[in-house]
Formats: structure tokens, C-alpha cells, sequence
């Protein structure tokens, strides 16, 4: 039986163009993370330990309801070796939310997300929104970063905070949703105080927009 929370979000796949909203969401952070893991156990529910990296960046469409509205996302899977960096802040431009993530597991992931934000601030716009995300919390044995490092380094960026597992499927789904909610909320509230930059936006970008396809080589 579906919950009400599915009702709420809706959480059917639809090819049709019939949308209130449309949304770019981009899935940020170093290599080997799990973006890929993340984006396809919520696009798809489903989960493999063989995937490999992104080379340049893919996406997947996702449709939801919220508020008696159809909103379209658009969710970008980006590559995080610095060789694609160039191609990958191409993407930034008119991305209404991003989820940056780290994996719990290793220690560079977690350093590098001070930089992976001033990346946010440089390449998108400023009404961008921003959750951060410890991924593989489902690997405790091996953690290095406490959640209460996270939480503090969330608080510091201004940031909302999830520790996420695509594997166990832990906070996926809520980390889209918070997020959605974020923009919406933001959105209302800047509709409401004249700002054209949040009106022009509000759909985001076209889905004739189409990255090049990626291969894929190593652990992602």
C-alpha cells in the first residue's frame, strides 16, 4: 500500500512534458563518493557495488508531486576527478539546488568540500541551494568522518546536513525531498518579493539540453 508520503511526492516516472516545474539538480563531490549509487537508487531504486566513474557528466529525469504540483527534475551526475572539473562547472549554470557530497569513509572527500562549495558560489547562481551529504554510512567499521564533524562543517557553509547510504537506502529519498522542499519554499518566497532572476528560472533548463552520454572507467 502506498504511504501518504508517496502520494505527497508522487514517485511515478513520467516521458510526457506536462510540468508545473522544472528543476536542475546536481550531484556533486569527489570521485568514488557513491554520486552514481545515489542517483540511481532514487531515480531507479536500485543498486549495484560495479559501478564505475563518471567521464564528464550524465543525467536522469525524475517526475514528483509536491503541493499539488508536478515538478520535473532534471538530476545531473557529475565526474569528480579534477580532469573534468572544467567541463563539469559548465553544468552549474542555471542549477536551482545541488547535493554535495562526501564519503564517511574517506578523509580527502570530507577536505575537499570547502572547495567543492566555493565551486557553487563561482559557476551558479547565488539562489542556488545546497545540501550536504555524508554518503556509505552504511559502512560504520570503517568511518573516519564523525557526523558531528559533518553536522559542524553543514552549520559553518549554512548548509542542511543528511548522512545518506545508497547501498541500504538510508536518506536518499529525503535528501531529494528536503531539497525540492528548499527550492520551493525559496522560490515562493522570492516570487513573492518581485525577484525576476528566481521567476526566469522557476523552470530550469530545457530537456533538449543533453549532456554527452558517459563511459565509464573505475569505482564511483
Amino acid at each position: 500500500m502506498a504511504s501518504a508520503n508517496d502520494a505527497r511526492y508522487g514517485q511515478k516516472e513520467s516521458s510526457d512534458q506536462n510540468f508545473d516545474y522544472m528543476f536542475k539538480i546536481l550531484i556533486i563531490g569527489n570521485s568514488s563518493v557513491g554520486k552514481t549509487s545515489f542517483l540511481f537508487r532514487y531515480a531507479d531504486d536500485s543498486f549495484t557495488p560495479a559501478f564505475v566513474s563518471t567521464v564528464g557528466i550524465d543525467f536522469k529525469v525524475k517526475t514528483i508531486y509536491r503541493n499539488d504540483k508536478r515538478i520535473k527534475l532534471q538530476i545531473w551526475d557529475t565526474a569528480g576527478q579534477e580532469r573534468y572539473r572544467t567541463i563539469t562547472t559548465a553544468y552549474y549554470r542555471g542549477a536551482m539546488g545541488f547535493i554535495l557530497m562526501y564519503d564517511i569513509t574517506n578523509e580527502d572527500s570530507f577536505n575537499a568540500v570547502q572547495d567543492w562549495s566555493t565551486q557553487i558560489k563561482t559557476y551558479s547562481w547565488d539562489n542556488a541551494q545546497v545540501l550536504l551529504a555524508g554518503n556509505k554510512c552504511d559502512m560504520e567499521d570503517d568511518r573516519v568522518v564523525s557526523s558531528d564533524r559533518g553536522r559542524q562543517l553543514s552549520e559553518q557553509l549554512g548548509f542542511e546536513f543528511f548522512e545518506t547510504s545508497a547501498k541500504d537506502n538510508i536518506n536518499v529519498k529525503q535528501t531529494f525531498e528536503r531539497l525540492v522542499d528548499i527550492i520551493c519554499e525559496r522560490m515562493s518566497e522570492s516570487l513573492e518579493s518581485g525577484d525576476s532572476n528566481v521567476a526566469e528560472n522557476k523552470l530550469g533548463p530545457q530537456l533538449n539540453e543533453q549532456p554527452q552520454r558517459s563511459s565509464r572507467d573505475c569505482a564511483c
